[in-house]
């Protein structure tokens, strides 16, 4: 991708911070903020087409709550062992989850976000795809789409894989290390990324807890030199919570000696997502001092920010150019 000097900006959801997120309103917004590279995370239609949101359970991303010729849709599974109640992307072909409009995920939070609400639609893979390509021809600068695969081994189990479908539309659109990083949290479904050799990078999320569903590890162990040396063999980058780059952790080191890029999610401006030297006043919605977290980070050296405020990054950067 188009390399900036500085850290890497990547729209998180696109900028979920302005917009409702995963929305093309939100991807649009964080290419015209300066992101580097936009975020979509994949789950499949019962059609077996990937389109890009957070979760595949919708209740809180769509209107599909008010929409009563859906509401015998509404069930209980379990995914990745954990109980959820709601709808699920699973359950809809793409031609019904075309109906459904967009929502604020955070509408406590982002308050403002919610004038935005039903506006939107649900994306396919493809369509962010084309967005990216029409947004860097607009900017004049190469996008990067980085797409996630969500809970592929629950997908898997019910016969609707995420990776062969990922793979083909790469293939499809001849997709390039320029144009394309796939991530996941489960080292299994890079894996199999990898085995299509396919040229990209490939991007190892780190959670902070608890280890990748089915794989009998943990992200502590996936953390140590030698997890680093091990992911180092399948993958280019690891995506850690910003938290666990702090001192006294010596994490961005370490993979940077493993021959890893380190880029930290999520970068956020609302005091609750900040750590506690960098909050204003008393109101956990209120914005912070987001501008000392992304100076902290970068002259730690990170590689890249995951960010909902794609601007503020890119801003934050300018001031470590100047």
């Amino acid at each position: 991708p188009h390399r900036p000097s500085g850290p890497l900006v990547i729209g998180h959801r696109g900028a979920a911070g302005w917009r409702p997120e995963h929305t093309a309103d939100a991807y649009t917004y964080a290419v015209r903020a300066g992101a580097d590279w936009i975020e979509p995370d994949l789950v499949p239609t019962k059609d077996h087409v990937l389109v890009v949101r957070h979760e595949n359970e919708i209740g809180g991303t769509t209107d599909v709550a008010e929409r009563p010729e859906f509401a015998d849709r509404r069930t209980t599974k379990t995914v990745d062992g954990k109980t959820v109640t709601g709808w699920f992307t699973e359950d809809f072909t793409l031609r019904e989850l075309r109906t459904l409009r967009t929502v604020e995920r955070l509408p406590l939070v982002r308050n403002r976000n919610t004038v935005f609400d039903g506006r939107g639609r649900v994306l396919t893979f493809q369509e962010v795809v084309d967005l990216a390509r029409r947004l860097s021809r607009e900017s004049g600068r190469r996008i990067a789409v980085f797409p996630e695969t969500k809970h592929p081994t629950y997908f898997r189990s019910i016969g609707l894989p995420l990776e062969e479908e990922l793979i083909r539309v790469i293939r499809r659109n001849r997709l390039t290390a320029r144009d394309c990083v796939v991530q996941s949290f489960e080292p299994g479904s890079l894996r199999r990324v990898a085995a299509a050799r396919l040229g990209l990078p490939l991007w190892q999320a780190l959670g902070t807890s608890g280890g990748p569903y089915g794989h009998g590890i943990t992200y502590r162990d996936m953390m140590t030199p030698a997890g680093l040396r091990e992911i180092a063999s399948y993958a280019d980058w690891i995506g850690p919570d910003k938290s666990s780059l702090v001192p006294p952790n010596t994490l961005l080191a370490d993979a940077h000696a493993a021959g890893l890029k380190v880029g930290a999610y999520t970068f956020r401006a609302e005091n609750q997502y900040l750590p506690a030297a960098y909050r204003r006043g008393t109101d956990p919605n209120a914005f912070g001092d987001a501008f000392a977290e992304y100076a902290f980070h970068y002259a730690q050296g990170v590689d890249a920010v995951v960010t909902d405020f794609p601007d503020i990054a890119v801003q934050a950067r300018e001031d470590l150019r100047g």
